[in-house]
């Protein structure tokens, strides 16, 4: 009888999860020009729809920078979904859904540089000569502390734009991005023109962009993280991947590139490295 009473109960938190609309917050992007949000917002309506869940995807009102959503995150506030790159810290205090979404693409870096300065970096031939120039990052990304730890005396910015300026204006040598971001940036006619993507080298790092939601949202975590594993296993994960990043991964000529592989000492321990399906 218990179990008869026990399994009703199931079919009917099943019945109201799928009748209930499920309104889903994410940051809002940066501008027109910035299309980061573009494929992480499809991912997400992907596993919704693999749940069979009623859903809205809807942009917070304002612009909201990382470090600020992870904390409304945090909070419980604004938003209720963020993806961002993991390290030890945000799993402590976010609730974050273990598969990689970029396939770890997020660990895979070229460099953004001053054009006349070309020739220079096609001279770098060994990681100690790559020590030497200093990079530029974010104040709070955990690409910054990667690159410290592995020797790099990193310049940062407070601002996503500020950035691109003091690449611009010569404050650091070059501007690692991965290889998710860095041609749509390129592309958007927004950088000065004397930057262009140095075509020789790379930075890579084991590491993962997750989705994350509050420490207590723990449905909507089970639900993103069903229908994820539901695209990976009927292959439509793969197929959006694909259909992405193809021209991406071309562009980049990843065959010719030498990528000088670097530690990650962020990396959680639950980091699914044995999974070899979830990786590029």
């Amino acid at each position: 009888m218990k179990k008869l009473v026990f399994g009703l109960v199931l079919l009917l938190i099943s019945g109201n999860l799928l009748a209930a609309t499920w309104i889903i917050t994410f940051p809002r992007p940066l501008g027109e020009a910035d299309h980061r949000t573009e494929y992480p917002v499809k991912l997400i309506a992907l596993a919704l729809d693999q749940t069979g869940v009623n859903y809205q995807l809807v942009p917070t009102e304002k612009i909201m920078l990382q470090d600020k959503a992870l904390k409304q995150l945090a909070d419980n506030r604004t938003v209720n979904v963020v993806w961002s790159m993991t390290d030890k810290d945000r799993e402590e205090r976010l609730l974050p859904i273990r598969i990689p979404i970029y396939k770890g693409l997020i660990g895979w870096r070229v460099f953004l540089i001053k054009q006349n300065r070309s020739k220079e970096f096609q001279n770098i031939n060994n990681l100690q000569s790559l020590i030497k120039y200093k990079p530029i990052q974010g104040f709070d990304w955990p690409d910054t502390k990667i690159l410290q730890s592995n020797g790099f005396d990193v310049y940062t910015s407070k601002t996503y734009k500020g950035l691109f300026t003091m690449l611009s204006q010569k404050q650091g040598d070059f501007l690692p991005r991965s290889l998710v971001e860095v041609w749509p940036e390129y592309d958007s006619g927004n950088l000065d023109q004397s930057i262009v993507v140095e075509s020789t080298l790379g930075v890579r790092y084991p590491t993962a962009m997750y989705f994350f939601v509050n420490k207590n949202n723990k449905i909507l975590a089970r639900i993103l993280e069903d229908g994820l594993e539901k695209a990976i296993a009927n292959g439509k994960f793969d197929e959006l991947f694909r259909t992405e990043f193809t021209d991406t991964l071309k562009r980049t000529n990843m065959g010719k590139r030498f990528f000088f592989e670097i530690e990650n000492p962020l990396l959680p321990e639950k980091t699914p490295i044995g999974r070899k399906e979830l990786w590029y």
